[in-house]
């Protein structure tokens, strides 16, 4: 969806490039109106199929209990909170943060339950950890704690209820002692062998000691506790960044193929010289 928000915002800028003579300009829709709009529609889409993921899952639900709120645990979603937060503006975040170290053995062996390499080695590992909660963290600060939430994973492994209370209190949700059932196993663990060892190439120690280190300074300071307008100003920046990037790509890259093609056909119309 973080993509997909990208798009929305480009077609929005296409849409009002040409001031009151374009539809959206026209008709005064403002930005995050159109954003909001997708996102509804949205929602709309995966609760009206609930049903049918309760299906697939062989999942039985009484009436009493409708699911009308949902929630993706995507981890590249860290790096795209303000697109999220434009497509559902009422939206909050849940940052489970966990030291890097055990990330990076989880990640280095999800192969072998999944099948599939979240990373080709252990730097890269550690250096997605860093980026995501790089992101998370200063998203903590732009948004502050209505709407983003720091949950520490050893905190939900030794005191479960008291961590789950919180997560249900900050979404305003009712606490029953089912949403305990699905920690009776590890999460997150990919089952890490305890003699698990990541192996060639060793990671940067630069890059290790970055993430242990923010991860230690993080224990020690607490979420902020209030919104900042110039942090959340500066992740706007960078999303405006990036959609002008993505809205220009293709048209580079149009006129990159065009002017290969013309050189191509130039160099077939030069005579073929021969040696005398």
């Amino acid at each position: 969806m973080a993509d997909f928000a990208v798009s929305v915002a480009i077609s929005y800028q296409i849409g009002t490039a040409r001031g009151d003579r374009t539809i959206l300009s026209g008709m005064n829709i403002a930005r995050d109106e159109f954003f909001a709009h997708f996102g509804v529609s949205i929602n709309d889409l995966i609760l009206s199929h609930r049903e049918d993921l309760d299906r697939k899952r062989k999942v039985t639900r009484p009436p009493s209990e409708p699911k009308t709120r949902w929630v993706d645990g995507t981890p590249e979603y860290s790096l795209h909170i303000y697109a999220l937060r434009k497509l559902f503006p009422e939206a909050v975040f849940i940052h489970i943060l966990r030291d890097a170290r055990s990330v990076v053995r989880s990640m280095l062996n999800f192969h072998r339950v999944a099948g599939t390499r979240l990373v080709p080695n252990e730097e890269a590992a550690y250096k997605y950890w860093l980026r995501t909660v790089t992101a998370c963290v200063q998203a903590e600060h732009a948004y502050g704690p209505k709407v983003i939430h720091r949950l520490y994973y050893s905190a939900l492994v030794d005191d479960p209820e008291r961590s789950m209370r919180s997560v249900l209190d900050f979404a305003g949700e009712p606490y029953v002692p089912k949403c305990l059932e699905p920690l009776a196993q590890r999460i997150n663990s990919s089952n890490v062998p305890e003699d698990f060892v990541a192996g060639d190439p060793a990671p940067d120690p630069g890059v290790v000691r970055d993430a242990t280190n923010l991860y230690a300074r993080l224990q020690e300071v607490p979420q902020s506790a209030e919104a900042s307008t110039a942090v959340a100003d500066e992740i706007e920046a960078a999303f405006t960044e990036r959609v002008q990037h993505m809205a220009t790509v293709d048209k580079q890259f149009r006129k990159a193929v065009q002017k290969i093609q013309t050189l191509e056909k130039q160099d077939s119309r030069e005579p073929t010289r021969r040696r005398g």
